[in-house]
């Protein structure tokens, strides 16, 4: 068990390795890669001969053959001489021929300097070419004496042997970095405090000692990358192949920070109008919200505009402004006119449109409905099916609280587009009204039905007294009378309550006085025709108008 963490260290150590040395050879193969685009990008007439990073010389293209492709020609011919160990390297020699003087190794010519090769170092061609011949003997011994078998077994147990004293000082640092980091938590980190002056805080503790903490991973990681570069420099600088990556290793590290300075120095004038048209942007939208929070809370008042429109239009402002902005700010971002940048901004608004319309189509609808004052927050309403308090309203979704404590979520556009029953707009001034049926007998008189509902309406608790309940006659049907009573309350939220409360109500009514609600519908008859005698007209608990009174329906 006490071997397991250095296990443990042994491995994120060879892992960290690894990592490291891909990240230095990926930007070491990105810059071949615009070291070969630049080379070709130089032009396609002149293309140089390249030998383990020597440079030989530098050719034009000629008739049927790229100066790219020529290049690569001849840089074969003088691999294939240098691997030919039985053929000495200074028994090269010079050829004069219609094309040019010709370095000829085994009488097989490796390269012909034409005089347009001798045009483009400004000599003549004669010298050129034995400069170029000194330059293959030198270049020929050197690439085999580096290739020779005793030379690789050397180089490759030094390279070996270095990953191994790196392995072992990453394991080190790491476990040093481990210990001190634990001494800094145990002893340093407890014992920081706060900058500030009496009771306020420039710096709190906690940021101090997360800082402190982090100090011994900062080192770990500045160390082992100084041992990774060192490393990676002499190992590659060991082998002929890699020794133009090893000599240019530190270049490909420094480069790209040169080119980034360079670039910064070059947007600072931009860099410092957005940095400035952020500040004042940043500024006016909070001198925007101090305004509109004030029309909120009252302290500003305007006709025909009611507070609760204020956030809603601040934030379409906010919109506005902010999308201005950004167009003043576009053509002074670093890159925007680059085809990248537009290929993006292009993609990034295609998937926009695409993924956005049922988005966009909510968002109007929330604002529609926020100006078209159709609720309020507190409000009962029924949308399609859902009936339920409004307990939030967003810009997208409205959220209701159904009688059963359930929280339903609905779009704004499909608020926008179905009819909206608000119960609670005039529930207070004017009274909500509150109607129920029953269906009863022909057999029974209409004065009593009418009076049965308004006891049970004065039974029950919560209804208005002013207005004051009235019964309609909604229709004669096939089997019985449809009766509605029709009661006022103030409170929309109490709805479902004093329904059931009046339901009750009737139905203990009608209980007391014997008569029969006809739900559900029979067919089917007794023999005696369903008729009120003017005897019954008054039946309990109607109560026959007083002598000199109007008129009633009957006329009687």
């Amino acid at each position: 068990m006490t071997q397991l963490p250095h296990r443990l260290a042994l491995r994120q150590t060879a892992v960290w390795l690894c990592a490291v040395s891909w990240l230095m050879f990926i930007p070491a193969l990105a810059a071949g890669a615009q070291q070969t685009e630049a080379a070709s990008s130089e032009g396609p007439t002149t293309a140089l001969i390249e030998i383990d990073g020597r440079p030989i010389l530098r050719v034009r293209g000629v008739a049927g053959l790229s100066a790219v492709d020529r290049a690569r020609v001849i840089k074969d011919r003088i691999i294939g001489f240098a691997g030919d160990r039985d053929v000495p390297a200074n028994t090269l020699s010079l050829e004069d021929n219609p094309l040019g003087t010709a370095i000829v190794a085994g009488g097989k010519p490796l390269l012909i300097v034409s005089d347009a090769d001798a045009a483009l170092e400004e000599m003549d061609r004669h010298t050129l070419a034995s400069l170029t011949r000194e330059i293959l003997v030198d270049t020929v011994e050197t690439w085999r004496a580096e290739r020779a078998p005793e030379v690789r077994w050397r180089h490759a147990a030094l390279a070996a042997a270095s990953t191994l004293v790196l392995g072992v000082c990453l394991w080190i640092v790491s476990r040093v970095t481990r210990r001190v980091r634990e001494y800094v938590r145990t002893r340093i980190a407890s014992r920081v405090r706060p900058v500030g002056v009496q009771s306020f805080e420039f710096v709190k503790a906690r940021h101090l000692q997360a800082l402190a903490q982090s100090a011994p991973g900062f080192a770990f990681w500045v160390v082992a990358a100084a041992a990774t570069y060192a490393y990676l420099d002499f190992v590659l600088k060991l082998f002929p192949t890699t020794r133009v990556l090893g000599e240019r290793l530190f270049s490909l590290v420094t480069d790209p920070l040169q080119s980034l300075g360079l670039a910064f120095l070059d947007q600072l004038p931009n860099l410092i109008f957005l940095v400035v048209l952020a500040v004042l942007v940043r500024y006016l939208l909070k001198l925007m919200r101090l305004y509109f929070e004030a029309i909120d809370r009252g302290a500003l008042r305007f006709e025909n505009f009611d507070a609760e429109w204020s956030l809603p239009t601040y934030k379409v402002l906010r919109l506005f402004v902010v999308v201005f902005a950004l167009v003043v700010a576009y053509p002074y971002i670093p890159g925007s006119d680059s085809a990248a940048f537009k290929g993006i901004s292009v993609m990034l608004g295609v998937l926009f449109s695409l993924g956005s319309s049922s988005v966009i189509a909510n968002v109007i609808a929330g604002y529609s409905m926020t100006y078209r004052r159709a609720f309020r927050t507190g409000d009962r309403i029924k949308v399609g099916d859902v009936t339920g308090e409004v307990v939030d309203s967003r810009i997208q979704v409205t959220m209701l609280r159904t009688p059963k404590n359930e929280m339903v979520v609905v779009p704004n556009s499909e608020i926008l587009n179905k009819s909206l029953i608000n119960y609670s707009t005039l529930a207070k001034t004017q009274g909500l009204v509150l109607h129920t049926t029953v269906g009863i007998g022909y057999d029974t008189p209409w004065r009593q039905v009418e009076a049965m509902l308004l006891m049970a309406a004065a039974r029950t608790e919560g209804l208005l007294r002013e207005p004051p309940p009235f019964v309609l006659q909604e229709s004669l049907g096939d089997f019985c009378v449809v009766y509605e009573i029709n009661a006022y309350i103030d409170s929309a939220a109490r709805m479902p309550q004093l329904y059931s409360a009046l339901h009750s109500n009737i139905l203990d009514v009608f209980n007391e006085y014997g008569v029969q609600i006809m739900t559900p519908t029979y067919e089917g008859d007794t023999p005696d025709p369903k008729l009120v005698r003017p005897g019954d007209w008054y039946a309990a608990p109607a109560r026959p108008p007083e002598a000199g009174t109007s008129v009633d329906k009957e006329g009687g």
